[in-house]
């Protein structure tokens, strides 16, 4: 079975607003070009607000069903599209998460994932607004295929990655924001790049799957925070089976990437580099461990 994923690259500005009206386009377009699961960049509905740890802040959250679910509901149903969006989810009062909603291309909400990994460095101060995830590692069958979805730093750990490759997903989706520290841009940028992509491509050899990753672009500086803000690396790309690079973004140019893959292919790679065959789960009871002493 074949079909084109649709990613969406693009800045973002002050506005939660602007930025819904700018991607809800940049959806309607992919879809008007043949892509049939169409996937957001993380938190998009505002600048990244993780830069620093403000009560304000937390105005930005809505409800599962509030306005941005809704809305793609609307055009996935119109379309008939499948859509992964990100969304700062206000649970309760006092309970937030990162999280994606997974839209089937009839409109229905299939379901959501939390964010399970919550990273604490400079500048990306998210476990100030978001508690961890319980929903699992999880795996969707939609209308164009079974897909999966992990957030931004769940990128960095093969065990998310493993544990929803084996609940059957052919393609891991990963809404990203990540970037540079400018004033480290010239010593590290090189290799912290090249870490962030190696990583993902890894997870499409290992499993045998298709992986995309979706970043944001722009040098975004947030008022009352100062300093030298983030620069946020684009790239957004897509890995096929065998971890090669199928199609990748610019480091900052707003892109929509059409990128069609075959999802015949995933079981085909799967019965050629039989890694899940082989795998010795008799052995791997310590990986529930925090550390081997």
């Amino acid at each position: 079975m074949k079909v084109t994923l649709g990613l969406l690259q693009h800045a973002c500005v002050a506005s939660p607003a602007a930025n819904l009206k700018k991607t809800l386009a940049l959806a309607e377009q992919a879809a008007r070009k043949g892509a049939k699961i169409i996937c957001t960049q993380e938190l998009f509905r505002s600048q990244y607000f993780c830069q620093s740890e403000n009560h304000d802040y937390f105005k930005l959250a809505e409800p599962i069903d509030g306005p941005t679910t809704k809305a793609f509901q609307k055009l996935a149903k119109k379309h008939a599209v499948v859509i992964v969006a990100s969304l700062f989810e206000k649970r309760a009062s006092g309970l937030y998460h990162n999280t994606a909603v997974i839209i089937d291309a009839d409109g229905s909400l299939l379901g959501i994932y939390r964010k399970m990994h919550i990273p604490d460095d400079p500048l990306f101060y998210e476990k100030f607004y978001f508690t961890p995830g319980d929903t699992g590692f999880r795996a969707w069958e939609t209308r164009y295929g079974k897909i999966g979805v992990l957030i931004c730093w769940d990128q960095w750990y093969p065990e998310g990655a493993r544990l929803t490759a084996m609940q059957g997903a052919e393609i891991l989706f990963y809404p990203t924001a990540i970037g540079w520290h400018p004033s480290e841009k010239a010593e590290y940028g090189i290799n912290q790049h090249g870490a962030w992509e190696t990583i993902q491509r890894s997870h499409a050899v290992a499993n045998g799957c298709y992986v995309a990753s979706i970043n944001r672009i722009g040098h975004e500086v947030i008022d009352g925070v100062g300093g030298d803000g983030i620069e946020f690396w684009g790239q957004s790309f897509v890995a096929g089976t065998s971890g090669q690079i199928l199609a990748k973004a610019s480091t900052n140019k707003e892109e929509i990437l059409l990128v069609p893959v075959d999802l015949d292919k995933v079981d085909v790679t799967r019965t050629h580099w039989p890694f899940l065959r082989d795998r010795r789960i008799d052995a791997y009871e310590n990986l529930t461990k925090r550390f081997i002493d």
